[in-house]
């Protein structure tokens, strides 16, 4: 990979100009790098049985980092200009970090990108998006009379990255991202419920929303908004949980993921700090963050910091095996980073995050592990959730969930809450579905104030003695 020539005729500075500009500002420090973004970003909602909200942004900047041991410059700036940088050099520099005899080894490089070179801002153009939301919000009202209102939300992003260090030559990535998120309000007599349903991809736009995944989509959202409509109060107490594949990997990421990134491990922080080579989870529980994977929303070519991403084993039969590392805090930990270092954007540092996190399938049929409880929860999606990265404790509100009586799926229940432990959760599975799958596309991750796109997935699963919160 190299550096786009569009880049660095913005700036007005050659490739070599600004790894000598970035060698100048880092000199005598541990590690450091600048990172050059440009992002265009589109937002459409329809709502009400028109266009409601149409927004456009395109955002340029740059952030230029130094790094020595724990202490960190950072000058960043929204301006793509040359005298801009070289005022930000000059910050780095007249910090005076100190010298130091260990300089960070470079990050390897790859060829390989697990997306296309795609532009879904631009392709296709406002006109012919705004056109196929009032397609999708016809189709869905006609499903059922039922339905009294349709809310859809359109997503679409190209972001454009260059890392430049003083030890290696520039690497850049093309970064296109959709979502497209469709909201139902159905109502019967005088109760009204709500489904949701969303669906995106690192892919060229026509890929992502075809006239049948926008279909199935819509169906899905309808469907929920109906079955929410018979739904009983969910009951309350411990009881055996089963957990859907998919999505419901957004509770693995939450309870366990963030505790597993390498800051929290250095600092302390974490739930599983000094558990490295231990039993954290029951036999059969094997954890990955893998950014490789092709057109997932998680995945990158390389990380923040121009590390190519990797598949890191976590967690491999239920024995806490890695951590999901950047490259100052894996430095610190006299290891070498994973791939994981991401920021928000060009005006925020680097840290180790998650890209897409899941956990791997079993042996059991799906219909074999809701056979084997008697009495229970089946948990099929997740809403919102808050999580204790320190104490692992969550809280996770279910969005769609049954009760299962002498194995089999009954009634849907609604106000469902999941409470309980990340790591004594992990202790607590008792069987693993062979139908392991990755979510949709949805995920959003918060951390300090950043957000940052990721992906999830685990296979069904049976964990023992969750702590249900309900209103029956």
């Amino acid at each position: 990979m190299s550096l786009r020539p569009g880049l660095a005729a913005r700036i007005g500075l050659d490739a070599d100009a600004l790894t000598r500009l970035v060698a100048d500002a880092t000199h005598g420090c541990e590690d450091g790098e600048l990172f050059v973004e440009s992002r265009a970003a589109e937002n459409l909602v329809f709502d009400q049985g028109r266009l409601k909200t149409a927004n456009y942004r395109e955002e340029d900047g740059f952030g230029l980092r130094a790094v020595s041991g724990p202490a960190v410059v950072y000058a960043s700036a929204g301006d793509l200009s040359e005298a801009a940088l070289r005022r930000a050099a000059e910050t780095a520099k007249g910090a005076r970090l100190g010298r130091s005899a260990h300089a960070a080894e470079p990050p390897r490089g790859t060829n390989r990108r697990p997306y296309p070179d795609a532009d879904p801002v631009a392709r296709p153009g406002f006109a012919d998006k705004a056109a196929l939301l009032g397609s999708i919000d016809a189709y869905a009202r006609a499903k059922d009379p039922r339905v009294q209102q349709v809310s859809i939300q359109l997503d679409t992003v190209t972001q454009s990255v260059a890392v430049v260090r003083p030890d290696a030559a520039p690497v850049d990535d093309l970064r296109p991202l959709v979502k497209l998120s469709i909201t139902v309000f159905a109502r019967d007599g005088e109760r009204q419920e709500i489904g949701s349903y969303g669906f995106g991809a690192r892919k060229h736009f026509a890929e992502i929303v075809s006239p049948d995944a926008w279909r199935a989509a819509a169906d899905e959202a309808v469907r929920l908004a109906l079955v929410l409509l018979d739904a009983r109060a969910a009951p309350a107490g411990e009881m055996s949980v089963v957990l859907g594949p998919g999505w419901p990997g957004i509770l693995l990421h939450e309870a366990v993921g963030h505790g597993l990134e390498g800051d929290a491990h250095r600092k302390g922080t974490s739930a599983f700090a000094g558990l490295m080579g231990k039993r954290v989870a029951a036999p059969g529980v094997t954890v990955l963050d893998d950014g490789t994977l092709d057109t997932m929303r998680g995945s990158l070519a390389v990380d923040d910091e121009g590390t190519p991403t990797s598949r890191t084993v976590l967690i491999e039969d239920g024995i806490l095996v890695g951590l999901m590392q950047d490259r100052q805090n894996a430095r610190l930990m006299g290891g070498r980073s994973t791939g994981n270092g991401r920021r928000q954007s060009y005006a925020n540092v680097p840290m180790p995050r998650m890209t897409n996190t899941f956990m791997l399938g079993g042996e059991h049929d799906p219909r074999e592990i809701l056979a084997s409880v008697k009495d229970g929860l089946f948990a099929v999606s997740f809403g919102g959730g808050q999580v204790d990265i320190t104490s692992g404790k969550f809280v996770f509100t279910c969005t769609e969930a049954y009760r299962i009586e002498n194995g089999r799926i009954g009634a849907p229940v609604k106000g469902a809450v999941l409470i309980g432990n990340g790591p004594d959760a992990l202790t607590r599975v008792r069987m693993i579905g062979n139908d392991m799958a990755l979510d949709p596309g949805i995920g959003m991750c918060g951390k300090f104030g950043q957000l940052v796109p990721v992906g999830v997935g685990q296979p069904t699963l049976l964990v023992d003695g969750l702590t249900v919160g309900g209103t029956g």
